[in-house]
């Protein structure tokens, strides 16, 4: 089942107070943000959680190198955002009159034809002016924030859910998609022509699909399959390798889209830290993965020491997704590639696997047994139960007292014992702990609410 979150972009120039809003927006909701490993560049990437509400938030400016020249990248950022976003936040600082700069973003924009919503950022400070002076740039919606002070947030985050559907269950249908993701120029057209063209069966150009995203229709061990391929959307001479220049946005949107993604790294320039963000965004998505490594007929010298050497480098790269396989394959002999869909059908077999309760349980107590999960002095965390709530992808609750106190540590050797009674291979887990203690207050909170209320209708 393909589940498709909506994408709202932040753009606006420099100093305007993007990034703040952005941290203020993803850390209000503890919105789980892409892991960006190796890194000390700040994540663009948030995924928010809000009043039954779920959306990506993309900060634009850590997308684009700050060093080039404004012209040339706000354009290409407000282009990107208009054409992949579905809300779009254009942020103004409310101290400086409204510049050309500005006057060029809003109308981007708006020419998009996507909702937009105009902030007026640092509201806290002196000499901040009357929203009637940003109307004149044509937007509609203009809400006052300070980011510095978390004012305005909630405001921001109410009218985005106006605009976006509520979380809801896709209609499932029985095609695998499976998205092929990496940097420019890591073989994803080739390996993406070689797929299609092993089943002679190219339908490309599915009806109603837009041009950011290559697909083909096909079928393998009669299933039918969809391949997206994000690769078909740079224009010439806009193939520099490198974060600045990685349309982000399309790229999350074709995983949000899969079920399966194949992470492509070429072997000749493996374990860049793009690669580590993409699989982080992958893993968070909840989506199934396999790392493969491309252009494996361009080693020289390829004999079993070559991979053999290879392989743990790259597991200790990808060491947060321990869970991911790998293998190396060439488009051009054809090595290993129709073995990538034996996998996909083999990890989405797995994703689906239902558990039994009685089994999950008797792991849990074994695991306590053996290692109780540490507390604070007179407040240890109790596990009572465990259940399995969802397939695609695999996601299991324990319920108890005191969860706030589990360690991540202890989260990660559950999921290892889970991993080890049930083989889920290729793909991420998800574990939840509901607070039993919380659920009730929470019941009885709810509960005095609607009987205040009737009280107050009969008065």
């Amino acid at each position: 089942m393909a589940s498709k979150l909506p994408t709202v972009a932040i753009i606006g120039q420099a100093n305007v107070g993007k990034s703040s809003l952005f941290n203020r927006m993803v850390r209000a909701q503890q919105a789980i943000v892409a892991r960006e490993a190796g890194t000390t560049r700040d994540n663009v990437l948030g995924r928010v959680e809000y009043k039954h509400h779920s959306f990506w938030l993309v900060d634009t400016a850590g997308l684009k190198d700050p060093g080039d020249e404004f012209e040339a990248t706000i354009q290409e950022q407000i282009t990107e955002a208009a054409e992949a976003a579905d809300v779009i936040l254009v942020v103004v600082d409310s101290t400086m009159y409204v510049s050309d700069e500005d006057r060029l973003v809003a109308k981007k924009a708006l020419k998009s034809k996507k909702p937009v919503i105009l902030i007026t950022n640092k509201t806290d400070l002196k000499g901040n002016l009357p929203v009637d002076e940003f109307k004149r740039l044509g937007i509609k919606t203009i809400l006052r924030a300070s980011a510095e002070h978390n004012d305005g947030t909630n405001d921001i985050l109410d009218e985005i859910i106006t605009l976006i559907p509520t979380r809801h269950e896709e209609t499932a249908d029985d095609i695998l998609r499976i998205a092929l993701i990496g940097r420019p120029n890591v073989g994803k057209s080739h390996l993406f022509n070689t797929l299609a063209g092993k089943q002679q069966a190219l339908v490309a150009n599915i009806a109603g699909t837009t041009r950011d995203v290559n697909r083909v229709a096909l079928r393998f061990g009669g299933r039918a399959i969809e391949l997206l391929d994000t690769a078909g959307m740079r224009k010439p001479g806009k193939q520099e390798v490198g974060i600045e220049k990685f349309s982000v946005l399309r790229t999350l949107q074709a995983i949000e889209e899969a079920d399966i993604c194949f992470l492509l790294m070429d072997v000749n320039e493996l374990n860049t830290q793009l690669d580590q963000r993409l699989a982080g965004i992958i893993d968070e998505a909840g989506k199934g993965m396999v790392i493969v490594v491309s252009k494996w007929d361009s080693v020289m010298d390829k004999d079993a020491y070559t991979r053999d050497a290879l392989a743990p480098r790259i597991a200790h790269t990808f060491n947060f997704t321990p869970w991911a396989p790998l293998i190396f394959t060439s488009s051009v002999t054809g090595q290993n590639v129709t073995k990538l869909f034996d996998l996909a059908l083999d990890i989405d077999a797995r994703r689906k696997q239902q558990t039994k309760t009685r089994v999950l349980n008797d792991l849990l107590q074994r695991a306590i047994q053996k290692h109780p999960p540490a507390g604070l002095k007179n407040t240890h965390p109790k596990l009572r139960y465990m259940v399995q709530t969802d397939t695609a992808p695999p996601w299991f609750v324990i319920y108890g007292s005191n969860l706030k106190f589990v360690h991540w540590s202890y989260k990660r050797y559950l999921e290892r014992l889970i991993r080890e009674t049930y083989n889920y291979a290729g793909t991420p887990l998800k574990l939840s702990f509901r607070d039993e203690k919380q659920i009730k207050a929470n019941r009885e909170k709810e509960q005095a609410k609607k009987e205040k209320l009737g009280n107050d209708r009969e008065k």
